[in-house]
């Protein structure tokens, strides 16, 4: 049993896309569908799908490179990082993302911004 799901799926899209793979599955949770059609969204990963409770992620690549650079988890469930609207972090001056869990759900940082919402820092993503 994985105690950070989270963890657990970012280093798995992380790991395919360093062994060039086409996709990666991962457990079933509604957190993990939600924060995987969010990097969807921004252009991270080309599809999800969920089967027979097991999330399949497609990776994407641009010119056989990967559209993911790197990731890497903030807050664990060890020691949560939350932060306020004002001390939330901006990834490589904007070209990146931070997940952002907010009272209103998952979202960008910049989305968070716009909205006036601090919460719970869970992962940047370059």
């Amino acid at each position: 049993m994985v105690s950070d799901s989270i963890g657990d799926a970012l280093i798995r899209i992380k790991n395919g896309y360093r062994v060039g793979k086409e996709s990666v599955s991962q457990p079933y949770s509604k957190l993990i569908i939600k924060i995987m059609k969010l990097l969807q969204k921004e252009g991270y990963i080309d599809s999800v799908e969920e089967k027979n409770h097991e999330v399949f992620v497609s990776l994407k690549y641009i010119n056989r490179q990967p559209a993911l650079t790197d990731l890497k988890r903030i807050s664990k469930p060890s020691l949560r990082v939350y932060k306020g609207v004002n001390e939330l972090p901006r990834v490589l001056s904007g070209l990146g993302i931070a997940i952002i869990s907010t009272p209103k759900g998952i979202m960008t940082d910049k989305e968070a911004r716009k909205k006036h919402l601090g919460g719970e820092v869970m992962a940047l993503v370059w």
